[in-house]
């Protein structure tokens, strides 16, 4: 099993981020980015296109995963490529299928859908290894991804991974709850990230998540794994990030537990922490190789 490091983040962030590339990483480069990528499109036969940002630069790139229902434009995947930008560091960040500014229909998405979304990101748009941020839902195809992908996998960053989490939430519920949902066809969570409210999952959705499961077993991931989850996240509980590390074949994993931390980790001094586990990863593969 992996060796788990718990970090307390109760320290000073500025004493943290005072070392090489974050110190240069000035606090006002998080409030937006001013030169931003341009939109571009990946035409996949007989699939929807994707919308797509890329900045190239050295190796490890990073390649951010975006949530269930959020797109490439969030605080966090801006921050990141100007922070790679500023380190000459290649980055990438996309919509998955029928999210943003991608095509296709969000209802007919499945968790199997966005997987060969992010094996095709990885496969046709990345080069080389890279080192894969996941956020929320994006941690868990962060892990299908580096299953799938070892090669182009340098190591794996997660933030407030929810793997399993829609199958596990569900099978936590009450029998006679689940009869009732199953003769409905729907589940429906409430949540605070919709307009409507609420996320609508159908029996479908649910079943074909299943085949995508990986915390009963372990996990075949040898990458440097760094996991950061809000002790506040109402959400995604952070007993999965500590699941995951304790699942994961790698010897090099730790987690980052925040204790005012929140689900969407999008606060200032959360996108510093992301950027500093960013830098301190790159400096180790760097140093690797």
């Amino acid at each position: 099993m992996a060796a788990v490091a718990l970090r307390s983040c109760r320290r000073g962030l500025s004493q943290i981020l005072s070392n090489g590339g974050v110190s240069a990483f000035s606090s006002q480069r998080l409030e937006g980015v001013r030169h931003k990528s341009t939109v571009q499109y990946a035409t996949r036969p007989d699939l929807p296109k994707l919308a797509y940002r890329r900045i190239k630069g050295k190796s490890p790139g990073v390649v951010f995963l975006p949530g269930y229902g959020s797109n490439m434009n969030g605080q966090k995947a801006e921050a990141l490529e100007e922070f790679c930008k500023s380190l000459g560091h290649s980055y990438l960040r996309f919509d998955y299928t029928g999210h943003g500014a991608s095509e296709g229909v969000f209802a007919e998405g499945t968790i199997g859908t966005w997987k060969k979304d992010v094996l095709f990101v990885l496969d046709e748009l990345a080069e080389g290894p890279q080192i894969l941020v996941g956020s929320s839902i994006g941690g868990w195809f962060m892990l299908l991804a580096a299953i799938a992908r070892p090669e182009k996998t340098a190591a794996l960053v997660g933030i407030s991974t929810a793997a399993d989490h829609l199958v596990t939430s569900f099978n936590s519920l009450p029998l006679e709850t689940r009869k009732e949902l199953e003769e409905k066809g729907e589940w429906t969570v409430p949540t605070k990230h919709s307009e409507e409210g609420v996320y609508r999952f159908s029996m479908d959705f649910l079943r074909e998540a299943e085949n995508h499961c990986v915390l009963q077993s372990p996990i075949p991931v040898t990458c440097p794994v760094r996991l950061i989850h809000g002790l506040k996240d109402e959400d995604v509980p952070w007993h999965i990030s500590m699941q995951v590390a304790e699942r994961v074949l790698s010897n090099d994993v730790d987690v980052i537990l925040r204790r005012h931390g929140q689900h969407r980790m999008a606060e200032k001094d959360d996108i510093k922490l992301v950027v500093y586990t960013i830098d301190d990863l790159i400096d180790k593969l760097t140093t690797m190789v």
